[in-house]
């Protein structure tokens, strides 16, 4: 590769950790700080993803997606659900320390039910990762809300089931786009449910749309653009940026407070996580419809 080729890479890399970054910030602000509520955040960030997606893959084949399943669909539709609901307490940065070690949780833990046997390096990383959710939800002052925290360990479940759905596809910006598509039914319904879809303002609307279009639909296309790009261990090693640029970016932009619960818990979770995805990176190159976790 030349440079400046592994130079637009990069920055296309980049460009896609701070987009899934931007994903917890932008949700985060609009159920804190506007009269949005989650169901209408929701809705409004999958139906903008799906346009910008479909669009972008129309522009250029010059057909409609074809990609993607009912199955997939639902899987992203419960994970946008149950991330807008959590972030209604969650800080930004404990909301994506959650996600990412759930999502990554849900993988592992679907390679060893198929037979992996972890070594003991990652063995290691497991028990570390475990010891460093631990610290985040045990009780105490700066403990987050148990409900939101439940919340969102279940929206990282979703989207890693959602991963492990998508590993065998062709055309990642395609499918997912059919999965956006597919999954607008479901957002709408849930804004439509008495008591749930209720409140939206011009403030709430804005961040949805931008955490839709902006941070997920072009943040997807752009990833998936430099993927081919990086090795394995790479595509694996740059998903831990992402809750971290999250956490930084709470503390810069939402003004929220830093914590050293979060701060032990993130070097826990991430260097747990981290010794786990180096092996198994380095066997399989990276594949799949699903960006990194912290989206």
């Amino acid at each position: 590769m030349t440079p400046s080729l592994r130079g637009r890479a990069g920055l296309a890399v980049a460009l896609a950790m701070l987009a899934f970054a931007s994903n917890s910030l932008l949700c985060r602000a609009a159920l804190r700080d506007s009269a949005t509520d989650p169901a209408r955040f929701t809705a409004l960030r999958v139906v903008s993803g799906a346009l910008v997606l479909v669009a972008i893959v129309r522009l250029r084949d010059g057909a409609w997606p074809r990609g993607g399943d009912g199955r997939s669909a639902l899987a992203l539709f419960a994970y946008a659900a149950a991330f807008s609901f959590a972030y209604v307490a969650l800080p930004a940065g404990t909301g994506a320390l959650l996600l990412f070690g759930a999502v990554q949780a849900t993988m592992i833990g679907h390679g060893l039910r198929s037979g992996e046997r972890p070594t003991p390096a990652q063995a290691a990383g497991l028990v570390l990762a475990l010891l460093g959710l631990l610290v985040l939800l045990a009780p105490g002052l700066a403990a987050p809300p148990l409900p939101s925290a439940l919340l969102m360990l279940g929206a990282g479940v979703a989207w890693g089931a959602y991963s492990l759905r998508g590993r065998v596809t062709g055309d990642a910006t395609a499918v997912t786009a059919g999965n956006f598509a597919r999954a607008v039914p479901f957002a709408v319904a849930l804004a439509l449910v008495p008591g749930l879809g209720s409140r939206l303002d011009a403030a709430g609307a804005g961040y949805a749309v931008a955490s839709g279009a902006i941070a997920s639909g072009a943040g997807y296309a752009i990833w998936y653009s430099a993927l081919p790009a990086l090795g394995a261990t790479q595509a694996a090693s740059v998903q831990l940026s992402v809750p971290v640029l999250a956490a930084l970016g709470g503390v810069l932009l939402l003004g929220e407070p830093p914590s050293w619960r979060l701060a032990v818990a993130a070097v826990a979770i991430l260097g747990g996580i981290a010794l786990v995805l180096r092996e198994r990176a380095a066997r399989a190159a990276p594949r799949g419809t699903a960006p990194p976790g912290g989206v």
